[in-house]
């Protein structure tokens, strides 16, 4: 039988494989007996769901399991964007959130992820207790269910819906006002939580957009629901091809990622979007702080973090680290390359629709492009230039890869090797300010590679040097 293991945010499965009903019902009540443990039952969870099969099924599974346990459940009535759910966490001091989403995965993926009562994603000390107990009960049929009338009847379900609360919170964070002026934007939520987040502060207020994928569709276009360049060709068409069209935004499935399409139809990395918005709220919004970023982050961020004199917080891979940084008010701005990030005085979560109407506000009120505003921060702080890149491993080069990175080379790609990061994966920083992270995946025989240079010619050389290292 399949072992439970929650990764970066949260458990994720296969549907009618190893993502099925009891093996669902296992988890909550494994989440069930950790909130009990903590004496955080009398509190309430929120339930949640994105757009995938059966989630609503699912949910209301999980809202039967809660209060079971003696559990009030907080159902939401539809499909909620993953940072809407963060949001309804704290405003109801609810004991935690379950919510039902795969984010970006293909749609044959489903996943429980668990936020507990400070909003963010679930640090591993609890994922790790939910693992453990859901682990030691799998096949055994551990928990008990009421039925919809019954918890109802006995106060332990509410059915809600956030959405209103959360458009209002974001009134006073985003300038709505400042973004009429910006004209003719274009929307794309996916088909995913996003629809009626995204277009509804622009309807409200009468500002011109054009919105597509924004239907119910299971299978989200035949695409995985991630809203980077290579899934959203027919949202980058539309941009590219209406010169009326200022800016594009996008958001993943369950809205806690972005993706920024300037006027002229080009995508920004979202590396770079995190540097810009970091450089706009410190000298536009005059927002006092730090910046967290991930390992796997631009070194952009510490450039622009350097300008304004405020510290780098370096963290491992997942928002959670950053997300319990946001909690403790240390930050102006923390991100992560994958297009996620939120700020000070939001939600510790990932927060995609919030991104995209600070990147509005933010062309609105420059009246510059994206790339024109990139270009003037690289004349300020030197250009960046990031890339990914997945390697293979063969079976004989994953039982080598162990080694390879414990015995590191002195010099790559002609430069000495100035530090050794550890703290995700294994990251050369080299004197000149390249650097090289590889990170072995979890789950099959890949190494991620990232890599950064101040060009495009001297990252292909690091790039080439770690693919050489790593397969040669």
């Amino acid at each position: 039988m399949t072992q439970i293991a929650f990764g970066t945010s949260g458990w994720r499965g296969i549907l009618c494989d190893d993502f099925t009903f009891d093996n669902v019902k296992t988890v909550v009540q494994a989440i069930a007996d950790n909130i009990n443990a903590a004496g955080e039952q009398h509190k309430g969870v929120v339930i949640g769901r994105d757009t995938r099969f059966l989630g609503q099924r699912f949910t209301e599974i999980a809202a039967g399991v809660l209060a079971g346990a003696g559990i009030k459940a907080y159902l939401c009535q539809r499909e909620v964007p993953t940072p809407v759910l963060s949001f309804e966490i704290l405003q109801r001091g609810a004991a935690g959130g379950i919510n039902f989403t795969a984010s970006h995965n293909p749609p044959e993926y489903n996943g429980v992820k668990f936020s507990p009562s400070w909003g963010g994603p679930a640090l591993p000390e609890t994922t790790a207790d939910i693992e453990r107990r859901a682990n030691k009960m799998l096949g055994q049929a551990c928990y008990a269910e009421l039925g919809p009338v019954a918890a109802h009847q006995q106060g332990l379900l509410e059915l809600i819906d956030p959405r209103e609360k959360y458009l209002c919170a974001l009134e006073q964070k985003i300038d709505f006002d400042c973004i009429a002026k910006l004209g003719h934007v274009a929307l794309n939520p996916l088909y995913g939580t996003a629809r009626g987040y995204l277009d509804e502060p622009l309807r409200q207020r009468g500002i011109p957009y054009t919105v597509i994928n924004d239907h119910l569709d299971p299978y989200f276009g035949g695409q995985p629901p991630e809203p980077s360049e290579a899934h959203i060709p027919d949202f980058i068409a539309l941009v590219k091809n209406d010169p009326s069209i200022r800016l594009g935004l996008a958001t993943d499935g369950d809205a806690d990622r972005f993706g920024i399409i300037d006027a002229d139809g080009s995508y920004i990395e979202p590396n770079y979007i995190i540097a810009l918005l970091l450089d706009y709220l410190i000298r536009i919004r005059k927002l006092e702080g730090g910046v967290a970023r991930s390992v796997a982050t631009s070194h952009l961020i510490d450039a622009v973090a350097k300008k304004h004199g405020v510290p780098v917080y370096e963290t491992p891979v997942g928002f959670k680290y950053i997300g319990e940084l946001i909690s403790q008010d240390k930050l102006v701005i923390g991100g992560e390359e994958s297009a996620g990030l939120t700020i000070m005085g939001h939600v510790p979560e990932k927060d995609g629709i919030l991104a995209c109407f600070l990147v509005a506000e933010m062309v609105a009120r420059e009246g510059k492009t994206v790339r024109e505003l990139l270009e003037r921060l690289y004349g300020e702080v030197g250009r960046f230039v990031t890339r990914r890149d997945n390697l293979k491993l063969s079976p004989e080069l994953e039982i080598a890869y162990k080694s390879k990175v414990t015995d590191l080379p002195a010099t790559v790609a002609g430069t000495k090797v100035k530090d050794v990061i550890r703290i995700d994966g294994t990251k050369l920083v080299l004197d000149d300010g390249s650097w090289l992270l590889f990170r072995k995946s979890g789950t099959e025989p890949v190494v991620r590679l990232y890599g950064e240079a101040s060009s495009d010619g001297r990252l292909a050389e690091v790039m080439a040097a770690g693919r050489q290292f790593i397969l040669g």
